[in-house]
């Protein structure tokens, strides 16, 4: 399943040296940080949205622009979707209630 986030990971990662007029991801970086965080935003009401209609395929379709573009904020942090991978790994088999009180520890 991670297959395609490595290939995904691996086109941002080439568009930060891209020209801004030629590819989407290279407009949204350099752009910045705000404009990456707006989009997110904007899918992310799309996907509550898509969720609410009950069209499964609207779904599917607004959830992968979220997570492209989540991807995308990654990338611009300098960041890898496998740190995420690692900590859902390391969340797996933990009680939701159980990781909370862990972080609110932490504190």
């Amino acid at each position: 399943m991670s297959h395609i986030l490595q290939e995904l990971a691996q086109v941002l990662e080439a568009r930060k040296n891209a020209d801004a007029d030629s590819s989407y991801v290279a407009k949204l970086y350099n752009k910045g940080l705000d404009t990456i965080l707006k989009k997110i935003g904007e899918e992310a009401t799309e996907t509550v949205i898509a969720a609410k209609g009950g069209d499964q395929d609207q779904l599917i379709y607004e959830m992968a622009d979220l997570w492209f573009h989540c991807m995308v904020l990654l990338a611009q942090q300098g960041l890898h979707p496998d740190a995420v991978l690692q900590e859902l790994q390391r969340r797996f088999g933990l009680s939701g209630i159980a990781e909370k009180a862990s972080r609110e520890k932490g504190e």
